[in-house]
Order: structure tokens, then sequence, then C-alpha cells
């Protein structure tokens, strides 16, 4: 059985979602139950769904730098680190986050 990862207010939780059209991010302290950053896809002019994914570790990483966030819990879900979720996965890295 997997364990479940957890949030707290120094390393929230990187929860990942991908439809077969869109992924969505958010940063979340499951400490207190509150998101604290969330991008998404869904309003990103771009078709390449692999760019779509970086385009959106991108806007999440940088939304994490703003509120001071540095290291984070990357959860996948039940996703295969690779494809989608690996683009997203390296561009939250290239813009400063720790996971």
């Amino acid at each position: 059985m997997k364990q479940k990862l957890r949030g707290t207010k120094e390393r929230p939780r990187l929860s990942v979602f991908r439809s077969n059209r869109y992924i969505y991010a958010q940063i979340i302290d499951d400490s207190r139950g509150i998101t604290l950053a969330a991008a998404g896809s869904a309003g990103v002019e771009i078709k390449n769904k692999t760019q779509m994914a970086q385009k959106v570790g991108e806007l999440i990483a940088q939304k994490a730098v703003k509120q001071k966030i540095s290291q984070v819990v990357f959860d996948r879900g039940v996703r295969r680190f690779q494809g989608r979720i690996k683009a997203l996965a390296e561009a939250a890295r290239a813009q400063g986050l720790k996971f």
C-alpha cells in the first residue's frame, strides 16, 4: 500500500492533476487545509500538450517563489513520472523549486 503524501507549512505539497486535455498544479498546505498557489493550462494558448505542461510548471514555480516557498513535496498521483508530468516537474525545478 502506498503512503499518502502530506504537505506542511515549511514544505507544502505540489499536487499535479492531468486530464486528456489539460494539466493543473496546486501547492497545498495539508496541515491547514489550504491551497497556497494554483496554475492550470485551461487558459494557455499553446496547442502542444508537453509545452502546455512546461508553461504550467513555470507558472506554479513563479507563484511559489513569490510566496517564499522553495521546497515542496511532489505529488504526481497515480501517474508515472514521464511525459507531461515530467515536463511540468523539470520546468518547476528550472524556476527554482526543490523536490
